[in-house]
């Protein structure tokens, strides 16, 4: 499998999305450096090769439109990862929690369908390749706080500031 990668300039930095052949986003992130987030690729979904393109597409038109505004045009994206069960569900449920909602790690383990694996869903939010199409910025502490974010806390509190206005 070949893959494409791309990178927008938006409000919080640059922007890069790795995308499968067939649209799938595979890896994405505050970076201009796609070798970081191709290191973030499953094994079994790493691509043969890689290579820039100008434009991405539906994807890269669906970044420019949340930036815009347009909350859920990410959501529209086709995302692939790989992990254990768990991991995917938690996943697929991120994709659920809708702008300007964020809910707890509580909450997100409960959602996962495992109340009582709060670490476990930290873990899929830490693992997440696929930052703003599955995301998991919108996941913040029970007492109101951040938490964690790969790309900085001062990135996470924006996109969540984006999403309430």
């Amino acid at each position: 499998m070949t893959a494409h990668w791309s990178t927008v300039d938006t409000p919080i930095g640059p922007f890069t999305a790795v995308v499968a052949d067939d649209g799938a986003v595979l890896a994405s992130g505050w970076t201009g450096d796609a070798g970081e987030l191709t290191s973030l690729i499953s094994p079994a979904l790493l691509p043969a090769s890689v290579t820039e393109k100008q434009d991405l597409g539906e994807v890269t038109r669906a970044i420019v439109r949340y930036y815009d505004g347009e909350l859920d045009a990410v959501s529209e994206i086709p995302v692939r990862q790989k992990s254990g069960e768990f991991r995917e569900r938690a996943w697929d449920v991120l994709r659920t929690v809708k702008a300007g909602h964020p809910v707890s790690y509580a909450d997100y383990a409960t959602l996962a369908g495992n109340p009582a694996a709060v670490r476990a869903a930290a873990s899929a939010c830490a693992r997440n390749a696929a930052a703003l199409f599955v995301p998991c910025h919108r996941v913040v502490k029970s007492g109101g706080g951040l938490g964690g974010f790969r790309w900085g806390v001062d990135a996470k509190r924006w996109l969540l500031n984006h999403e309430s206005s």
